[in-house]
């Protein structure tokens, strides 16, 4: 089986006020068309190993592999690059810029990553949004819409350039039960569709439970 991201002996420290090592000796791995979720109580590390593992902290110890790829070590414009067409990221607030419309946010990190021309990008924004039931919000203004909306436009900027994972930290946290089960069912379509591989930080033991696999984590260290 396929390994889309594997994480050996990562550690790392904050270093003020004074010495804390708040990630210890971390090693684990997500497959091809595996969702799995990270837990843990506020303070174990959840979010410091995500910003990790997304390659977005790169003040680490240990070996970070990406679709087969050593990342660990490269310049940040190289990783930069890496990041925008391997890792998809959806937050828990969606940071839509409320002046642009949907199509405009969905096709922001496809023009970033500028492998495709206009046409194709906005052709695939729209392919995107239809998949995710909301075509028709494509040139509505993001700030008219709702959260439950929002959270839905997030998802589809975060698969415009077709990444081999999706990460998520707390994606369902700012939702109602309603919204949260709706982006549950989309995760989940992803996973079986189109054999996507989904690590998602959340509190949410129900959201958890019904994931492949679950890596709890406490004091900075994988428990089970």
């Amino acid at each position: 089986m396929k390994l889309i991201l594997e994480a050996k002996n990562i550690n790392k420290h904050f270093h003020k006020p004074q010495d804390f090592h708040v990630l210890k000796d971390i090693t684990f791995a997500v497959k091809a068309g595996e969702f799995a979720s990270i837990m843990g109580k506020s303070g174990s590390g959840k979010s410091t190993l995500l910003y990790i593992l997304s390659t977005m902290d790169t003040d680490y110890t240990g070996k970070l592999h990406l679709n087969g790829e050593l990342v660990t070590g490269k310049p940040h414009r190289e990783l930069s690059q890496i990041r925008n067409k391997n890792i998809g990221f959806v937050f828990q607030f969606h940071y839509l810029l409320s002046e642009f419309s949907v199509i405009e946010n969905v096709m922001l990190p496809a023009k970033k990553l500028s492998e495709k021309c206009y046409a194709e990008i906005e052709h695939d924004a729209h392919e995107k949004l239809k998949m995710l039931h909301i075509g028709h919000l494509a040139k509505q203004r993001a700030s008219r819409i709702s959260g439950g909306e929002k959270q839905r436009v997030a998802i589809a900027r975060a698969l415009i350039n077709n990444p081999a994972i999706l990460m998520g930290d707390e994606p369902t946290g700012n939702l109602d039960s309603f919204n949260a089960e709706n982006v549950f069912q989309i995760f989940k379509q992803l996973k079986e569709e189109q054999e996507l591989s989904l690590l998602i930080v959340t509190h949410d033991i129900d959201f958890a439970q019904r994931t492949d696999r679950i890596i709890q984590m406490e004091d900075g260290r994988i428990t089970s």
